[in-house]
């Protein structure tokens, strides 16, 4: 089952080191996606430093506290060992999906509480989890360059999709009585919702030895369409070209 909090716009030790510092990675990189693409206004965002680079942050209260809970809540589903994949949909005001930014993650173990006191060996240390953030920060602050302006202007929004194992649906709570904070995703914004003519970039991949992180952009066919009418290009896609998919890492 995939799963999806509400746009923005319309509502709001080695163990723990790893798991801590994917998701601030991740929470990072999403600030970061929507500062590049311009899907808001450049003075929306303040300059910051993460692993020695620079960052954008985004200082709107609404806009912080909306990728903040989603962030809360992917991770209390990662505790359960549920998820697949974190994707940032960028979309047009209509909900037509431009381009998905897929975060894949696997659990490579199940450790109760992530344990401060457990040890794994030949996990991968701070130092290079480090590194390996601070090349994919570069990388994603350059990705303009090969992906062409988005150029939604103010008709542009953004969601943040679960995907998880197994079409399972969201079960971790804040409270006894309360439900997951998910809500059904529309299919065109999935990853299996994907067209034919959709076009995916593999950026990079990282295995920690606890979880398994790796990055990749989509582009919609919508999206590839649209371009190509706006230059007067007709695309056709050969039918023996391969099947989108995840490159092998």
């Amino acid at each position: 089952m995939t799963s999806e909090r509400g746009t923005w716009r319309s509502r709001s030790n080695q163990t723990r080191h790893a798991a801590r510092s994917h998701f601030i990675s991740v929470e990072v990189a999403i600030h970061n996606i929507l500062y590049v693409r311009h899907l808001y206004p450049a003075d929306l965002f303040v300059r910051r430093k993460r692993y020695e680079v620079p960052v954008f942050q985004a200082r709107h209260p609404d806009l912080i506290s909306y990728i903040s809970g989603a962030m809360k809540a992917v991770a209390a589903e990662m505790k359960l060992g549920h998820v697949e994949k974190v994707i940032v949909v960028l979309k047009k005001n209509d909900n037509v999906a431009m381009e998905r930014f897929i975060f894949s993650i696997q659990n490579m173990l199940t450790l109760d509480d992530w344990d401060l006191d457990q040890s794994v060996e030949e996990a991968m240390t701070s130092q290079k989890l480090g590194q390996y953030f601070r090349a994919f920060l570069v990388k994603l602050a350059m990705i303009e360059s090969s992906l062409g302006p988005l150029n939604l202007g103010d008709n542009g929004t953004f969601a943040i999709i679960l995907e998880l194992e197994n079409d399972a649906a969201p079960t971790a709570t804040e409270g006894e009585n309360e439900p997951p904070k998910w809500m059904p995703a529309l299919y065109q914004h999935t990853t299996i919702g994907t067209s034919d003519a959709s076009e995916l970039h593999f950026i990079r991949a990282v295995d920690t030895g606890i979880i398994n992180l790796s990055f990749a952009i989509q582009e919609t066919g919508e999206k590839i369409d649209r371009d190509a009418s706006q230059e007067g290009i007709e695309t056709k896609r050969n039918p023996e070209d391969p099947p989108d998919g995840l490159l092998a890492t």
